[in-house]
């Protein structure tokens, strides 16, 4: 199992020059878990790609309830104030700090892209790069 952060989500269900890299961690794990905010921050991310008529309206509606329904089962409520603890400690922001908790609670690695997060927690966040090398 990895915890997977909303960019994997986005690189896996809208093609593009990721997607292949995306694909890959899936076929590595297929077992993805997220905290409850992955769905918040992909659909934002949808709306963004609709607004720049990279994406139509119904192909965003069919892909968030893909995803929705992949992920059933496997998103988490996180504590909030392992939340805060983490996000004081290391200048990364709430949201990224609830992918952190996450992976810790669950004794699992995150697998993100965010450079501030695979530096302030080295020891838990992994790029896909280095998650598909091990």
């Amino acid at each position: 199992m990895i915890v997977a952060d909303t960019n994997l989500f986005v690189y896996l269900y809208v093609r593009g020059q990721r997607t292949g890299q995306a694909e890959a961690v899936l076929a590595r794990d297929s077992s993805w878990a997220a905290p409850l905010l992955w769905r918040s921050e992909f659909r934002s991310t949808l709306v963004g790609l609709v607004r720049q008529r990279d994406l139509t309206l119904a192909d965003a509606i069919v892909l968030v309830a893909e995803a929705e329904q992949w992920m059933a089962g496997r998103e988490y409520s996180v504590v909030s104030t392992q939340v805060l603890e983490l996000a004081a400690r290391s200048g990364c922001s709430a949201d990224d700090c609830e992918f952190v908790a996450l992976a810790q609670d669950l004794h699992t690695p995150l697998v993100t892209i965010d450079r501030q997060v695979l530096k302030a927690f080295s020891g838990v966040a992994l790029s896909p790069e280095t998650f598909l090398a091990r």
